[in-house]
């Protein structure tokens, strides 16, 4: 008589019994991940769709600058298909911008802004990507060769000094070709690294310009200040601001700090005051790697809500 078929343990069961027998025997060391071993690939909504309107992207100098003296950088401008002058539109502000214009790069933001405002996910959004001021004469081509003299001092620098500079003396250029809203809610700010810290500085400083800030591996460390930031946010009344904190957990531990823990605490700092937050984490380094593949997302968290805002 045959056996009964419920006699015999699933396949997946003694494989299980099986894994546990030989991990007594050779128990498994644990490897540390490497940054360069992670891998992350792109989503539909960082691919070109012909489909939908594709906006246009041109490149502009800015010098002169009397808060920053002595610097010059370029700034690349999308606007989206969508736009009318009839039509305030939304405002995204994209530090280290050479890092993102591109669409081939981590971040793609014409693509996603392309893909995302087509379908309602994002409000009609004029991006500003805008580089760190070199001193003396601008290099032939935009990059971190060489690395801009004035960015640390521009990005890492806990005051509101950024800020006045993108008020004061960008967004006026841009102001005189586009109408752009007034309504903070619906301009945001965003950056990598020291341009994450700065992309919070800014809304922490300005939430009267500025309310939704998307940091990536944020530089919340001892660069100039910036891990003052979360005592600063836990002894002083709530902003109205939106935050999305993303990092690594292999991003760098070096003398000025670790930044995973560094965000961590940032992320802390915010929970205890009740803010409308939100901490990404995955595997990677100090890279866009990770925040570029979950960048289309990121932006659907952040900008959540937009209809119900007046432009």
């Amino acid at each position: 008589m045959p056996f009964p078929v419920s006699l015999f343990p699933p396949l997946t069961a003694v494989v299980s019994l099986t894994t546990v027998f030989l991990g007594f025997l050779f128990p498994l060391q644990p490897q540390a991940l490497k940054a360069a071993d992670v891998l992350y690939q792109h989503g539909v909504d960082s691919m070109l769709n012909p489909s939908n309107p594709r906006g246009t992207v041109t490149e502009h100098v800015v010098s002169g600058s009397k808060i920053f003296p002595g610097t010059a950088r370029r700034y690349s401008l999308y606007v989206p298909a969508q736009y009318t002058p009839e039509q305030p539109a939304a405002l995204m502000v994209f530090q280290d911008g050479h890092a993102f214009v591109s669409k081939r790069g981590d971040f793609r933001v014409p693509t996603v802004f392309d893909n995302l405002i087509a379908r309602g996910a994002m409000p009609v959004t004029i991006a500003v990507m805008i580089d760190p001021g070199h001193k003396g004469e601008l290099p032939d081509k935009r990059g971190w060769k060489p690395t801009p003299a004035n960015r640390s001092v521009e990005y890492d620098t806990v005051s509101g000094d950024y800020a006045n500079f993108l008020l004061e003396e960008v967004l006026p250029l841009i102001e005189a070709d586009y109408r752009i809203t007034q309504n903070p809610e619906l301009r945001a700010i965003c950056g990598n690294s020291s341009g994450g810290i700065c992309a919070f500085s800014v809304a922490w400083h300005r939430p009267d310009r500025f309310r939704k800030v998307l940091s990536h591996i944020g530089s919340f460390v001892d660069l100039r200040g910036g891990h003052n930031y979360p005592p600063m946010i836990r002894k002083t009344d709530k902003k109205p601001i939106r935050v999305l904190l993303q990092d690594g957990e292999n991003d760098l531990d070096n003398r000025h700090g670790n930044w995973p823990l560094a965000n961590r605490q940032m992320a802390r700092a915010l929970s205890y005051q009740n803010y409308d937050y939100k901490l990404v984490f995955g595997d990677g380094g100090h890279d866009g790697k990770h925040a570029g593949t979950i960048f289309p997302d990121s932006l659907q968290w952040l900008w959540r809500g937009w209809k119900k805002q007046k432009p």
